[in-house]
């Protein structure tokens, strides 16, 4: 289903944010990739506020912007629970593009290095250097290998038909294998924070 983002956000960002908890809830592997900000579930507060301040002015909808951070802020607990699997991979230009100032980005960057060690999850990052046999793609999440949401400028798209679930699940394997993980991610990351300086 195609759905515009100003009719998702009429009245404001908050009751997505929290509409979207019982999926969450109900998912067990979780696979996002993300070529364009940190996804939701590893933003600190104010890297979500100044994204979501972004959003509200640039669509032009009500600004509940403190209200759906909680929100959000609320989903990235299930982080902490056993019964929930992650898997990130991530373009490494989002951990150079500055959302939020220094001191922002500083703590966001902080906080990937912190999830990293959390037994479930995984983070993946597509250096630039690395040799690509599949292009930068739209930011897209995998549910249980049954729903995929990815997003447009202007819209959010819910895609349920198999054929192209499979399609999505085929490009984050490919966006796997050109990531790298543990030390050499830390290192990238690492990269990026001291280039705040």
């Amino acid at each position: 289903m195609y759905v515009q983002w100003k009719k998702i956000h009429r009245s404001g960002m908050r009751r997505a944010q929290e509409e979207y908890l019982p999926l969450l809830k109900r998912t067990r592997l979780y696979r996002g990739y993300c070529s364009n900000v940190v996804p939701g579930p590893l933003q600190t507060r104010e890297y979500a506020l100044a994204l979501m301040h972004h959003i509200t002015r640039f669509q032009e909808t009500p600004d509940d912007v403190e209200a759906a951070v909680e929100a959000r802020l609320a989903r990235s607990e299930l982080l902490y629970d056993g019964e929930h699997r992650y898997a990130f991979l991530v373009e490494e230009t989002i951990l150079r593009y500055r959302l939020g100032g220094r001191a922002a980005m500083r703590s966001q960057l902080e906080a990937l290095l912190a999830v990293m060690k959390l037994p479930r999850v995984s983070l993946g990052v597509i250096p630039f250097t690395a040799e690509r046999d599949i292009w930068p793609l739209e930011a897209f999440v995998i549910f249980d290998d049954k729903r995929v949401m990815t997003e447009s400028l202007s819209a959010a798209v819910n895609i349920t038909a198999p054929g192209e679930v499979a399609s999505y699940d085929k490009a984050f394997r490919m966006l796997t294998r050109i990531a790298v993980y543990g030390d050499h991610a830390r290192t990238l990351i690492r990269l990026a924070i001291a280039a705040l300086e």
